[in-house]
């Protein structure tokens, strides 16, 4: 019986390895995600500046264009991450804002314009807002989902 409860499922791993396994895919998540929450208050930060006059609009916008690839790229190595452990539903939670980020970068609106970026300042940072609002939903998600499974590796 001992033998047999060490000995490895004929679908996928031991469950002990199975479980560290969850748990340094929740934990890889958890830092993909908090990384996605700085950039996007960076850009939130810079679009603050601009507004109350403390930045210039050139130099909000290149700061701002310099994070806007990262962002787009951590953003899908999230979603991959989920589809590849196979968390359906946290997937299909990120996967909307993958295709967005996908959809503003072949319409060529994922940059922000120097010579209009007051004119869209409002949209900008609502823009933003609403991802700041989905990536705390993913934040706490992937906390929980952290915790239950280090919590199932100790049972």
């Amino acid at each position: 019986p001992a033998a047999a409860a060490a000995r490895p499922r004929p679908g996928g791993a031991a469950p002990a390895a199975r479980a560290a396994e969850m748990v340094f895919v929740w934990l890889a998540a958890f830092f993909l995600v908090v990384t996605l929450i700085v950039l996007v208050i960076f850009q939130l930060m810079c679009l603050a500046d601009l507004e109350f006059d403390y930045i210039n609009p050139f130099d909000s916008s290149s700061r701002i264009n310099k994070v806007v690839m990262p962002e787009f790229i951590v953003q899908a190595l999230l979603s991959a991450l989920f589809l590849l452990s196979g968390h359906w539903a946290m997937f299909l939670l990120s996967a909307p804002m993958v295709y967005y980020n996908y959809t503003l970068y072949e319409r060529r609106q994922h940059l922000v314009d120097v010579t209009e970026i007051f004119n869209h300042l409002s949209r900008e940072k609502k823009r933003r807002l609403f991802k700041i609002a989905a990536l705390i939903v993913l934040l706490f998600l992937s906390l929980f989902w952290m915790i239950w499974s280090v919590l199932e590796e100790h049972e």
